[in-house]
């Protein structure tokens, strides 16, 4: 019997399960990937699995539906593997263990997945139930979507007939969401070369205890981002220490993700390591104070260990100046959309190895001039630091359509299976709706989805009644729409 086999709808949350039981992070879809094709096979269904594994299940209409347009169930598969310190569990080679109390689900030291597994859960269902009123289906499952969306970027849209999509990547029931920023990673690298030491004291500092949580739904929290943090930690521990060398430092694990924790090797002239120290106090209490409201965990230390090799003191300076003065966060706030954020970036990823520094970027916009005003403005500070820019993952933002017939019918849906009105939204995630709407001409689309909190993180929790709810939204927007 599967941990969640007693809870409601069966259906979504046994699918669920099942895709639980096999590893699924971004550029691990493989397994879960042919899972899909496999439940496709067992029921006769016809699927179309690409070399991406992208993964397409047709339906027809139920008996006397035959003349309803298309509609298009759409989820990705792969999910962001984070996990708490000290967990064990080998998330390229694992599953997850799900746990219940019967009102949340979760997954014990690790991200739930529940973004976008309750999507992909609630098409498998649908496809399942022989029952259901409904129109032609088309459930298409993408992947990489976590990474830059190259699944749905790669896809052949071809043979999709529909002109109405239900996206299911939403994380708050009762808001839908009608527009989404563009997006674009940037991968940055400067070279360095590490020497011996000559007498100085190792020393890691680290600054652990933040929230960090999802870059674009989250980022306007006022949470604070380790890796930024640490740039500027180690620019204002030169002012204590002018000949301090940088000796290594790693923070994140990926590109949307905003980092909980960094740590950086330095070394210290054995005549300065009392003041290294009491700077490194006094900045502890600098920072508590600051991000007291928004990441009251928040700490910096610093404690002796091994270090062999590091920067030269001018090789340090010129990477902790450029780390200073990068952005992070918020931009631009919207003025069409009240409290949304409009343009961000956020610094995801950071390494120090023996060829230099590496570190990733996250931008967001939905304007696409501003988004690409910073990448110029990243790319300038990079390269003017004798370092070099590559990107990816470029996808566009998804423009609101103020005549939406798709938008009218779900939210009439949302009222009558709710008995309350849904909230129109604009987000600052990141959704596929963006890439469809340019491969499938006059797309009319809407994201919704169940209450998820604290998703890309350890923390995250998936809402029991509420994927009730959704569901039924589903169910109720299928009816009406094969009527």
């Amino acid at each position: 019997m599967g941990v969640l086999s007693n809870l409601e709808p069966k259906d979504v949350f046994s699918y669920f399960e099942y895709l639980s039981s096999v590893p699924h992070g971004s550029g691990n879809t493989k397994q879960v990937s042919d899972l899909c094709v496999r439940f496709a096979k067992e029921r006769g269904l016809r699927c179309r699995q690409d070399a991406l594994n992208n993964v397409i299940i047709w339906k027809d209409a139920s008996p006397g539906c035959e003349q309803a347009a298309p509609v298009i169930l759409q989820g990705h598969l792969d999910m962001v593997c984070a996990k708490a310190d000290g967990c064990p569990l080998d998330m390229a080679r694992e599953p997850i263990r799900l746990r219940t109390d019967g009102q949340s689900v979760w997954a014990e030291g690790t991200s739930l997945g529940g973004d976008d597994g309750v999507a992909v859960a609630m098409a498998l269902a649908v496809l399942a139930d022989d029952s259901l009123k409904h129109p032609p289906l088309e459930a298409v499952f993408t992947v990489d979507e976590e990474v830059g969306m190259d699944g749905a970027a790669g896809l052949d849209c071809s043979d999709l007939k529909g002109r109405l999509l239900l996206n299911i990547d939403s994380e708050v029931e009762g808001v839908f969401t009608v527009c989404c920023a563009g997006g674009l990673r940037l991968d940055c690298a400067l070279p360095a070369v590490s020497r011996p030491l000559d007498g100085e004291r190792g020393f890691m500092l680290s600054i652990t205890g933040l929230l960090g949580g999802h870059s674009g739904v989250e980022i306007d929290k006022g949470r604070a981002n380790a890796n930024h943090l640490m740039g500027r930690v180690l620019y204002m521990a030169r002012d204590a220490v002018p000949d301090l060398r940088l000796a290594g430092l790693r923070g994140g694990q990926f590109d949307n993700v905003i980092c909980r924790a960094c740590e950086a090797k330095v070394a210290v002239p054995a005549a300065d390591v009392p003041a290294f120290e009491r700077f490194v106090e006094d900045f502890a209490a600098v920072l508590r104070t600051e991000y007291a409201a928004g990441d009251p965990d928040l700490s910096l230390k610093s404690a002796p260990c091994a270090v062999e090799t590091a920067l030269s003191a001018d090789d340090t300076a010129r990477l902790t100046e450029l780390l200073f003065l990068l952005p992070q966060g918020v931009q631009e706030r919207s003025l069409d959309f009240p409290g949304l954020t409009e343009t961000s970036l956020n610094l995801g990823m950071l390494s120090l190895s023996p060829e230099g520094l590496r570190f990733t970027y996250s931008l967001r916009s939905c304007v696409d001039s501003r988004k690409e005003l910073l990448r110029r403005r990243v790319r300038a500070a990079v390269e003017r630091a004798g370092g070099t820019v590559s990107e990816r993952g470029n996808y566009p933002s998804w423009q609101y359509r103020r005549d939406s017939a798709l938008r009218a019918l779900v939210l009439d849906a949302w009222r009558a299976v709710s008995g309350s009105e849904g909230r129109i939204h604009a987000t600052h995630g990141g959704l596929e709706c963006g890439l469809f709407m340019g491969k499938l001409p006059g797309l009319d689309a809407v994201s919704f989805g169940p209450d998820l909190t604290d998703i890309h993180s350890a923390r995250e929790r998936l809402d029991v009644a509420s994927v009730q709810r959704v569901y039924a939204l589903v169910r109720e927007i299928l009816r009406r729409l094969a009527e």
